[in-house]
């Protein structure tokens, strides 16, 4: 698989799992933003634009480390994000986007910002360098729709402080994601073309234009419901985080949850990210 995400435009979803934005306190942020159903997303985000000169043109993404922002004094509110990103080729026809070609996916880390007065959700997602997480380990994908490669994937997440492993999203099957396959693609082809410049959410089709029309995007689906500890607890220095998007038909969750734990375990057709905030 040949990419390079350096150029590759980044977007993520925002609450496409039940219950994420009311634990993650963001609820209100939407309070103005029309859905086409009750469990819908509600927008796409640029977190990755190439070439840009605002804050979203620094490359985020490390296999390896979170930088925790500086000047904050450990009091920033930083969550470790439990996704699953998808790389699509995007072919486009009178400037529009009009498909999207699975290509491979991934464990990823959406780490945000929990800070209140931010207008676009932009402005929690990318803080500079290792701001955000990507695993090396990308997965192929020949087909998004049921009966495809990641029909039996589940996410599951962990944070280890101070010796200790604590789950901190919920294990949750791909297929429990409140959009998926068809319909979410196709939802978001009509984000990528016809979202407006409204309250928490920018105007993808001049993002697109703005950064050339690039040939591949990576799409983050949207993070999972978290655990009372994800909840409630966030990330400091020292912290070491792990995301796994695994094969739930070949790997048991205990294994997961030892190899996050230290074990030498070998683990089947699973995209690992594990990060250390610095």
């Amino acid at each position: 698989m040949n990419f390079d995400l350096t150029q590759t435009l980044c977007f993520g979803i925002a609450g496409n799992f039940a219950h994420h934005l009311e634990q993650a306190g963001e609820n209100a942020d939407f309070v103005h933003v029309t859905t086409e159903a009750e469990n819908a997303p509600k927008g796409l985000f640029p977190y990755y634009v190439p070439g840009s000169d605002r804050f979203v043109g620094t490359y985020p993404l490390s296999h390896s480390h979170i930088r925790y922002p500086q000047n904050m004094e450990r009091n920033a509110h930083l969550h470790l994000e439990a996704e699953v990103c998808v790389l699509f080729d995007v072919t486009y026809h009178d400037q529009k986007v009009v498909d999207l070609t699975p290509k491979a996916f991934a464990a990823f880390n959406d780490c945000s910002i929990r800070k209140e007065g931010a207008k676009k959700i932009s402005e929690k997602k990318n803080w500079g360098p290792s701001s955000k997480g990507v695993s090396a380990s990308f997965l192929p994908l020949t087909q998004f729709e049921r009966g495809g490669e990641m029909d039996p994937f589940h996410i599951a997440s962990f944070v280890k402080r101070d010796g200790q492993l604590h789950a901190y999203g919920e294990d949750s099957p791909v297929l429990t994601y409140n959009y998926f396959y068809t319909q979410l693609k196709n939802w978001i082809l009509h984000q990528l073309n016809h979202q407006a410049d409204f309250g928490p959410l920018e105007d993808l089709a001049a993002i697109i234009q703005q950064a050339g029309c690039p040939q591949q995007f990576m799409i983050s689906l949207g993070a999972t419901s978290y655990t009372a500890f994800g909840e409630s607890v966030f990330l400091q220095p020292g912290d070491s985080l792990s995301v796994y998007v695994y094969d739930a038909s070949q790997n048991a969750l205990q294994d997961i949850e030892a190899h996050a734990n230290g074990a030498e375990i070998a683990l089947k057709n699973a995209s690992v990210l594990q990060q250390h905030v610095i």
